[in-house]
């Protein structure tokens, strides 16, 4: 019980958790978000959210290089804060400018992976990672 209660923490136990939010977030954005917008290029790519004005194609293809390139070395810890920098960016639109004025449960899920990949991008990889076991 004490345990629970402390406010303490182990160097093994912080990394774990690096590792598993790192992993969940990559996981979750790769096979929610990156592979059904790939599965539906087509579709998508006639009429998806063009904010910089590059064509509603590219800017399809930007998200999907963030959701699905992006995840899969943000789950690996390979340049880490590169790729969640570019994952912040990428939601930070949806979040703050597609569903702007939109109630809460239209971009709560976008709202938890923005939160949870700034804390990456903040903390880092940890130890459990490419980026971690190259000593960056």
């Amino acid at each position: 019980m004490r345990k629970l209660l402390s406010t303490a923490y182990s160097d093994g136990a912080f990394n774990f958790a690096l590792l598993v939010q790192r992993v969940v977030s990559g996981l979750m954005l790769l096979i929610g978000h990156g592979l059904p917008k790939i599965s539906n290029f087509s579709e998508l790519s006639g009429s998806f959210y063009d904010p910089f004005r590059i064509g509603h194609r590219n800017s399809l293809v930007l998200v999907i290089l963030a959701e699905l390139f992006c995840s899969m070395l943000l789950v690996l810890g390979l340049f880490t804060r590169i790729v969640a920098f570019i994952i912040v960016f990428n939601l930070s639109i949806a979040v703050f400018i597609y569903h702007h004025g939109q109630p809460l449960k239209n971009f709560e899920l976008g709202a938890i992976y923005l939160v949870n990949v700034f804390t990456i991008m903040i903390v880092g990889p940890g130890r459990v990672s490419v980026d971690g076991m190259m000593g960056k």
